[in-house]
């Protein structure tokens, strides 16, 4: 059944590669998403045991980003639908199936319970992004293209090289050699500290540009902005999320270890100074998508503040994490739809959208609220919960630099969102096809919806999931 997950959607690229009707190839994304999403709740609730090597296994950890990647790309799926009926004349058999690709290679990283495999399923998620980040096929995306995949391919060549560290350290230990993650945590306190110490170093730098940690985003800017709005929220929430947990891995060794403290400072810093840069940033922006790729390394910042923080704090990082993704599904659907609508992503040349796309116009604007940590909505309870925690353990520098920062961004992405939604419409605006509709409005008002319920309440089952996921990185709530 385990293997089911990462085999299905490689049969779902298969047939809609094979698939020779541009029209009809879309439809195999939302059944196979949907199929997919089953078996994901079928093994929440059932979860096997781990497989006979060790390599497989399901964990709190895996569950949460699995679950909340799966959600994700079903929302996209279907919202793809919609969109790909706007770009007939644009051949989509590559996007199709590299979705799929794509949406197998997440799973796998959910799954793994030996870090080789874990960054084998990474790099593959990297690779099959590059032709999604190209659908265009302007100069614009093949340079956004280009800087992914350079970027994202050495921050990934070096984390290679932290899990090759982290195994010499079992040699120079006179251990067994082994990646595997329930080992490696039992015996991380014997693992040679000087090597195990470079291996900390490189897979933190290494995962962290993946992530888009600051100063190793750089590639985000031009992908977000070039991207579709569909691969934009797959990268800000499900690939984000997957290099996370990546990191989670590693963090979950490193506190098992004697150097937990010291790699909760690292994570510490490094994530006040992606809220910084966002910060910073983000102020009069000109183009509203690369604006939300700056938002993705403030959100970025804050869960790594998070895990810098420990203790309570891993809950609240926890479920921001799934806020985040589904926050940023939000926040890119919508502004895909307004970019279609007026054919352009500028402020300059966007102004009134919700009189032109009063749908779209009015979730982007609740999904800003939503996501610069206004109430009622999700991401205000796991901000709120990070930054209590950061105060309660006596953290009150990092307390208050967290609220400025998050005031701050608020200002700056206000200085963009609002002109973009309110006012009046151009009146030179370019006639386009597009118009608000059930397919195109639909997926992201779901998501929408999720954000504001788990902002009023969170199920019991997924308070559980997150707890016994905090209980691994050694927190609770």
């Amino acid at each position: 059944m385990m293997w089911a997950l990462v085999l299905l959607p490689l049969a779902g690229a298969l047939i809609a590669w094979l698939i020779p009707d541009n029209r009809k190839r879309p439809l195999v994304l939302p059944v196979f998403a949907l199929v997919q999403l089953f078996l994901v709740g079928t093994l929440l609730i059932d979860t096997p045991p781990v497989s006979p090597a060790g390599w497989i296994l399901l964990d709190p950890l895996g569950k949460l980003a699995l679950l909340s990647n799966s959600v994700l790309f079903a929302v996209c799926a279907f919202y793809a639908v919609g969109y790909l009926a706007y770009r007939r004349r644009r051949q989509n058999r590559v996007l199709c199936a590299a979705l799929l690709v794509c949406l197998s290679a997440m799973t796998l990283v959910a799954i793994s319970q030996h870090l080789g495999l874990l960054w084998i399923a990474l790099e593959a998620t990297t690779l099959t992004m590059a032709p999604l980040i190209y659908f265009n096929h302007n100069a614009r995306s093949i340079e956004a293209t280009w800087k992914y995949l350079l970027i994202c391919s050495v921050g990934i060549a070096i984390a290679l090289l932290g899990l090759f560290f982290l195994a010499y350290s079992t040699i120079v230990a006179k251990q067994d050699v082994t990646l595997l993650l329930p080992s490696l945590i039992s015996d991380a306190a014997a693992l040679h500290p000087g090597w195990r110490h470079a291996a900390f170093i490189f897979l933190l730098v290494g995962f962290g540009s993946k992530m888009g940690l600051a100063p190793l985003h750089t590639w985000k800017p031009d992908a977000y902005g070039e991207a579709p709005g569909l691969v934009g929220a797959l990268l800000a929430g499900g690939l984000v999320n997957c290099a996370l947990l990546a990191l989670l891995r590693v963090y979950q060794i490193a506190v098992a270890s004697t150097e937990g403290a010291l790699f909760q400072n690292v994570l510490l810093v490094m994530g006040l100074v992606s809220m910084a840069f966002a910060a910073v940033f983000m102020a009069r922006q000109s183009d509203f998508k690369r604006m939300l790729a700056y938002s993705s390394v403030e959100h970025i910042g804050i869960i790594t503040v998070a895990l810098g923080l420990g203790k309570g704090a891993l809950f609240a990082g926890l479920l921001h994490m799934i806020n985040n993704s589904m926050t940023k599904g939000v926040l890119f659907l919508s502004c895909g739809n307004i970019h279609r609508a007026y054919n352009s992503k500028s402020t300059a040349a966007v102004r009134g959208a919700l009189r032109r796309t009063p749908w779209s116009g009015a979730l982007f604007l609740a999904a800003f609220l939503a996501i610069t940590g206004s109430p009622p909505f999700s991401p205000f309870v796991s901000e709120f919960l990070i930054v209590s925690s950061a105060f309660v353990e006596g953290n009150f520098w990092t307390g208050a630099l967290f609220l400025v920062f998050l005031a701050l961004i608020f200002i700056g992405m206000a200085s963009t969102v609002l002109p973009v939604v309110l006012g009046e419409v151009p009146a030179d605006l370019e006639r386009t096809r597009y118009r608000d509709a059930l397919p195109t409005v639909l997926p992201p008002l779901l998501l929408m919806g999720i954000v504001l319920m788990m902002g009023l309440w969170l199920p019991a089952p997924l308070q559980q999931l997150l707890r016994d996921a905090a209980g691994q990185l050694g927190g609770g709530a």
